[in-house]
């Protein structure tokens, strides 16, 4: 699989400077973090979802979260979990599937091993589990149950711990929490891929939800939330981890809008304003400032709730031929010891120290995500995202 994997190879060479790399489940961790993109949820529950999970991966969509937990109904456990192992089931029996990479969200420790059980030969679909309200206490029941699994089954597997819970966002007992937090996925490093964070827990502790026009980081008491998970967990000194943007609540059917625009050529022969005014009046530009911000703030990838989602938080991942310019300067072998260079794009200065972590950042997301064209912007390839 590759971002952008979905569009025609002759446009992908138009639209990239350098073409995402592709990608497999058994791809090396630290790609596989930043790759992730946009994780479309889905509910366990959904009677076709094998058949939803082909049409996704097909969409673009290279990470998906199959959810037992808060999106299901705690009457519907049961009968979500059989309905799981019949959908990799069918899955299993198509030839080569092209299948994004798959996660379970569990509820309880002790599903993890009894599902990767329950799912026998499919059990090679899935790379990983969802642990909710994640905290040391309640972090290591679950790591330990992963570690039983993928002994018992063969399967590399990994974790991504969901930052959610109440003991993290009060003042009094959030370092604390933190600070076990680190010490447990630490421990479990080579198992955890990316730390998730569940914003709507957040706001759902003093009834708060924020409108379709403001961002998470607009929910002050969320925004130091997000800033404190960020500075003891996303270092760039080697002890850090991908943490992963907050979920976005509000959706249209955006595809339909856009169809008689996308029709164009795959530089929209001047639509751009067009395509850009229609995301906004989609109620979209939130979305668009948050994904913004969540790069800002040190978070890649992002929780979505709805397909529409996909492309725009995919556009906005790509590195820009100027932001890969500048990178490239920065780690040349030559700069080792530092100092302070020009632009390629003579608009600003490069310090070489204490760019590097940025500049090994951007390297990376290039890798997964592509390099924009020198003239190709955002609008040209939500256009190609969404396009398909």
């Amino acid at each position: 699989m590759r971002h952008f994997g979905h569009i025609a190879p002759e446009q992908r060479q138009r639209l990239f400077y350098r073409e995402p790399t592709e990608f497999t489940a058994d791809s090396p961790a630290r790609l596989l973090s930043a790759a992730l993109g946009a994780t479309l949820y889905s509910p366990a529950t959904r009677p076709r979802l094998a058949e939803d999970v082909v049409k996704q991966a097909a969409r673009g969509v290279v990470s998906m979260v199959l959810c037992l937990e808060d999106s299901i109904d705690d009457a519907d456990v049961t009968d979500a979990e059989a309905n799981l192992v019949r959908q990799f089931a069918a899955l299993d029996a198509l030839p080569d599937p092209d299948l994004p990479l798959l996660f379970i969200r569990v509820r309880a420790p002790e599903q993890i091993p009894d599902l990767v059980r329950r799912l026998g030969p499919a059990v090679r679909l899935l790379s990983g589990f969802v642990l909710p309200k994640f905290t040391e206490e309640r972090g290591i029941p679950f790591l330990e149950g992963l570690s039983a699994a993928e002994a018992a089954s063969g399967r590399r597997l990994f974790a991504m711990p969901v930052l959610e819970s109440p003991e993290l966002l009060y003042l009094e007992t959030r370092a604390a929490t933190l600070d076990g937090i680190s010490r447990t996925v630490d421990k479990y490093r080579d198992r955890v891929l990316a730390l998730r964070l569940g914003v709507t827990d957040f706001c759902s502790a003093y009834g708060l939800r924020r409108a379709p026009d403001m961002t998470a980081y607009d929910v002050q008491i969320v925004a130091s939330v997000i800033a404190d998970v960020v500075n003891v967990l996303g270092r760039s000194d080697g002890t850090g981890f991908t943490v992963t943007g907050p979920v976005w609540e509000y959706f249209r059917e955006q595809e339909r809008m856009f169809k008689p625009l996308l029709r164009q050529s795959p530089f929209l022969e001047g639509r751009a304003v067009e395509l850009r005014q229609a995301l906004l009046e989609n109620r979209m530009d939130g979305l668009l400032r948050e994904i913004s911000l969540d790069r800002a703030n040190g978070l890649l990838g992002k929780t979505c709730i709805h397909p529409s989602h996909v492309a725009p938080v995919h556009a906005l991942s790509v590195v820009s031929h100027e932001e890969y310019s500048d990178a490239q300067d920065i780690l040349r072998p030559e700069r080792g010891g530092g100092g302070v260079l020009r632009s390629a794009y003579t608009n600003k200065m490069n310090e070489v120290k204490p760019h590097r972590a940025w500049a090994e950042r951007t390297v990376l997301r290039a890798e997964a995500f592509g390099v924009a064209g020198e003239d190709v912007g955002f609008v040209e390839l939500l256009a190609a995202g969404l396009r398909g």
